[in-house]
């Protein structure tokens, strides 16, 4: 069962076309991939699913309801959930205060909050860390200090923007379990990642985007060795590694 439909996404602006009739959905329990090269569409995209900007064209459905006209804090309390590529905690707060921001859309007492905060930010790594300023905290600390931000809404569906992005190769081999234990809580993921034997361990299914539009979409086995794939953003060298890495696996 879908439980994010995006249908025929345009948005222009002005004489830019930065998405072009994308269509996607989004399967209830998965981890979705969208990749495609840098200038794609793909953070636009997430832009107009989590309602930070509107339609030009098309629509999006959220559990089997339309929301293209809802605005942005509507998707969220409905469980629509986004990170951002820039992360910007507010560095005077400490980690668990900085998370409680996310948590106040569903705990409205200060003491609520913060417990909630707490709770998410030991699922996300951060226990440690919890009093300390978010000024204070390394590029893998903030990727995870915006995912918990993020994860303490509560939602439903989680729009993750390249979480991955900057982090080293241990750094991304800790993270994975992190996306994995939060999808098997219940909440369904659209991964953006240009990490790709992370989208490919990840994901059960990839849409590929390129000139803001969609592609192709399929396994991860089948995305390595498709020929559009492979020409508008994989490359052969990545993708004759990751058709091997797909047969490893088997």
């Amino acid at each position: 069962m879908s439980l994010l439909q995006v249908e025929g996404a345009t948005k222009r602006f002005g004489g830019l076309v930065a998405v072009d009739g994308a269509s996607l959905d989004v399967a209830e329990g998965s981890i979705t991939g969208l990749i495609g090269p840098n200038g794609a569409g793909k953070t636009t995209l997430f832009t107009l699913i989590a309602g930070f900007e509107r339609l030009t064209a098309g629509r999006v459905t959220f559990q089997g309801a339309d929301v293209t006209a809802h605005e942005a804090h509507v998707r969220a309390r409905a469980g629509i959930a986004r990170t951002f590529q820039i992360v910007q905690p507010f560095a005077s707060l400490t980690v668990c205060e900085n998370v409680a921001v996310g948590a106040y859309l569903r705990h409205r007492s200060r003491a609520d909050a913060m417990a909630h905060a707490e709770r998410v930010a030991r699922q996300v790594g951060l226990g440690p860390m919890l009093d300390q300023p978010a000024g204070s905290l390394t590029v893998a600390g903030r990727k995870r200090l915006e995912l918990a931000r993020a994860l303490a809404t509560d939602p439903r569906l989680l729009l993750l923007d390249e979480v991955l992005a900057g982090l080293n190769p241990s750094e991304i081999r800790d993270m994975i379990p992190v996306i994995r234990a939060i999808r098997d809580g219940g909440v369904t993921i659209l991964i953006v990642e240009h990490v790709m034997q992370a989208v490919m361990s990840l994901c059960e299914r990839i849409f590929v985007l390129a000139q803001g539009r969609v592609i192709a979409t399929g396994t991860p086995a089948e995305i390595a060795r498709d020929p559009a794939v492979v020409e508008a953003y994989l490359g052969h060298g990545a993708a004759a590694r990751l058709q091997a890495r797909s047969a490893g696996h088997a």
